[in-house]
């Protein structure tokens, strides 16, 4: 039986899986960077984010760490929490 990083490492040796894996990657990546810049913009720290979300710093951090390593995919209800906390607002746009 495989482990996941194995089936991971096995799938990603197609070229069309490597590329969509990658693009996702690259959108991912760029809204991890436009949270983070939000939260240096308004000067908060993630205990600050937190308590304006209703929830604890913990959950924050995995958020933004959960992005960075591109495990884990938030909900938009998530999104819109902590752009809210950040004086912000989400939209998601099709192109």
């Amino acid at each position: 039986m495989l482990t996941h990083e194995q089936l991971v490492a096995r799938m990603l040796k197609n070229p069309a899986v490597r590329t969509e894996h990658e693009r996702l990657e690259r959108e991912e990546f760029a809204l991890l960077d436009e949270m983070l810049a939000a939260r240096r913009a308004a000067g908060l720290t993630q205990a600050q984010v937190a308590e304006r979300m209703g929830t604890k710093a913990p959950a924050v951090a995995r958020l933004e760490n959960a992005l960075a390593s591109c495990k884990y995919s938030p909900s938009l209800d998530t999104l819109r929490k902590y752009a809210k906390a950040l004086g912000k607002r989400v939209e998601v746009h099709l192109v």
